[in-house]
């Protein structure tokens, strides 16, 4: 029997088929570059209550849908509503983004509290459950989560951070302490993210986006340890779901990533090289990647040129096109709709 996603160019692709063209999606496709999202962002009091009033978030994650018409849409929300959640408190301040009483000692975990996880974030599963019906039928709902590693780096620093060293030195010298926050995330995030799969998403994406900054030895404990636990969680309640990670800025251990957590396809960054990628990932998951979202601020020639290049590296394997990180929130929107016309082949 055919299955209700077996036509989606995007599960197929994350299934292994090669497709002309690939299929398309970009991160953060819903968000400020987009007037129609600004005109909504306008009209709340936080980022928080976007991401947790169901109607709007349904709202912004169809934007990008309408007017490009992109192969996925990823469920708009926060990597944050995690700890938030977990009984952290978090805010997003104007131009300088979360805040967040920072976890930095047992007392702080011994805070926090799984047991009200799927309650509070019970609009985020509300969103997941309008978004797969009124989604187009040809195109795929993305849930997501941020993995255990990045999201603690906010949790402990009390936001963002140039070189997450209160993190790292907690890693480092209590590893024992810092374990139990790691693991409570982890347990948090797989829980999470199985719930999406309930409500209709129907392909997940792991966004370690600081797993660059760890050394080999951190990487594997911090990154790829929990990461295979929440696959295998999801794996044990949904065998079918693909899943992406992205362990951006990983170098050469991007390669340990995909052969050891048990990832479907694994999303690249904009510094990873062609070659390298295509030799020594593409037969092992699908590639997922890496337009520097520069070059799509930029647009013009330079733009079309690595595109191009991209597809023609990519080309004889299994591949979803995508950039290396989120859309800058100058971009034209004119730049996205080049790219959709050129990946499409125009």
């Amino acid at each position: 029997m055919t299955s209700p996603t077996s036509k989606k160019s995007m599960i197929r692709a994350l299934k292994g088929e090669c497709l002309q063209p690939p299929p398309l999606w970009l991160m953060r496709q819903a968000g400020r570059y987009l007037p129609e999202y600004r005109e909504i962002r306008g009209n709340v009091s936080g980022f928080l209550e976007l991401c947790y009033t169901p109607e709007l978030a349904v709202e912004v994650t169809l934007q990008p849908i309408r007017r490009y018409g992109f192969d996925a849409a990823i469920l708009f929300s926060d990597i944050l509503v995690i700890p938030d959640a977990l009984g952290q408190a978090l805010r997003f301040e104007e131009g300088e983004g979360p805040k967040l009483d920072p976890v930095r000692d047992i007392a702080g975990i011994e805070a926090l509290s799984i047991d009200g996880l799927h309650e509070h974030l019970a609009p985020v599963y509300e969103t997941v459950r309008r978004l797969s019906r009124e989604l187009p039928s040809e195109t795929t709902l993305i849930g997501f989560a941020g993995a255990p590693w990045t999201v603690a780096t906010y949790m402990v620093e009390g936001g963002s951070s140039r070189d997450f060293a209160i993190a790292r030195r907690w890693g480092l010298l209590e590893p024992d302490g810092f374990t139990r926050l790691i693991e409570l995330v982890t347990k948090a995030t797989a829980a999470y993210l199985c719930r999406q799969a309930d409500e209709g998403a129907e392909v997940l994406q792991i966004f370690d986006s600081w797993a660059g900054v760890l050394s080999e030895g951190e990487f594997e404990k911090w990154v790829i340890e929990p990461t295979v636990k929440i696959v295998a969680a999801v794996r044990a309640s949904h065998p079918d779901v693909p899943i992406i990670g992205f362990p951006r800025g990983a170098g050469v251990l991007y390669e340990r990533y995909v052969t050891e957590t048990g990832i479907d396809a694994v999303s690249l960054d904009s510094t990873v090289p062609l070659d390298w990628a295509a030799r020594h990932l593409q037969d092992k998951v699908t590639l997922q990647g890496n337009l520097d979202p520069l070059l799509l601020l930029g647009g013009g020639e330079a733009m079309d040129k690595e595109i191009r290049r991209i597809l023609e590296k990519f080309a004889s394997g299994r591949f979803v096109f995508n950039l290396g990180h989120g859309i800058i929130k100058e971009t034209p929107p004119e730049h996205v709709a080049r790219l959709v016309e050129v990946v499409r082949g125009g």
